[in-house]
C-alpha cells in the first residue's frame, strides 16, 4: 500500500468524513461518543424512512449504502488532495 492510499484512507475514514458527519448527526445529544456511530447509522434509517414512508428493511439498507459511499467518495476526495501535495518523483 502506497502513501497516496494511506492518505485517502485516513482522510475518509478518521479525519473528513465519519467523524464530521457524526458529529452533525449528534451535536446536542446527550449519547456518549463511544455509541455515536450507531446513532448516526440508526438516525440517518430514521430520517429515510420517515421523509420516504418507505418499508423498515429498505430504510436500512439505504443508510448502510450512503454511508458506503460517503466513505468512497470522502476517500477519493483525500487521495486526490494528497496526490496535490505530494512531490511526484
Amino acid at each position: 500500500m502506497n502513501n497516496r492510499k494511506r492518505a485517502g484512507i485516513i482522510t475518509a475514514v478518521i479525519v473528513i468524513g465519519l467523524v464530521g458527519f457524526m458529529t452533525m448527526f449528534n451535536a446536542g445529544s446527550p449519547t456518549p461518543i463511544v455509541n455515536w456511530p450507531v446513532e448516526t447509522y440508526m438516525g440517518l434509517a430514521f430520517t429515510i424512512g420517515w421523509l420516504s414512508h418507505m418499508p423498515n428493511w429498505l430504510a436500512y439498507v439505504l443508510a448502510a449504502v450512503v454511508l458506503i459511499l460517503m466513505i468512497v467518495g470522502f476517500y477519493k476526495i483525500g487521495s486526490w488532495i494528497y496526490g496535490l501535495i505530494a512531490v511526484k518523483r
